[in-house]
């Protein structure tokens, strides 16, 4: 799993925004000099190799009229890898993280109703166990966040 200069300069160039338009692959290996055949041969192959888990849009739920809430679980070491298929399974979860810490799994939750979040959250604590703990957006900070590949 290396990335050489043209993988580092496909990830920098993606975080910055994805064209709209019929062709974006085409646009972006135009962009970068590319072939737009070696770009997703090398998008697939990131993915693949797991350099990148991910590749796609993220939805402000809210302002789509949904909702969304940042949930937090304490899943013994033991019990990680089932919860986390339970968890992983369901539509609503956007994302799932793994932290180092007593609350050792991190997901968001999005749905189209408030009251959804809380079904889910339920569900998922009935399905596991587990107490699943709602961490609701009081204010929101763009940060603008990029990795620098």
């Amino acid at each position: 799993m290396t990335l050489d200069s043209i993988d580092r300069l496909i990830l920098n160039h993606l975080q910055e925004g994805f064209p709209i338009t019929p062709d974006p692959f085409l646009v972006v290996a135009q962009d970068l000099g590319l072939d737009e055949a070696d770009l997703l041969a090398r998008l697939e192959r990131m993915k693949t190799e797991r350099i990148i888990t991910r590749f796609g849009p993220f939805f402000d739920a809210e302002a789509m009229g949904g909702a969304f809430c940042l949930c937090a679980m304490a899943v013994p070491q033991a019990d990680f890898e089932t919860v986390l298929t339970k968890v992983n399974a369901c539509p609503e979860v956007a994302h799932n993280y793994e932290r180092s810490h007593p609350l050792n799994m991190w997901f968001v939750l999005a749905t189209e109703t408030a009251a959804e979040i809380e079904a889910v959250a339920n569900s998922l604590e009935r399905e596991t166990g587990l107490r699943v703990l709602r961490f609701p957006k009081l204010q929101e900070f763009f940060i603008r966040f990029r990795v620098a590949a």
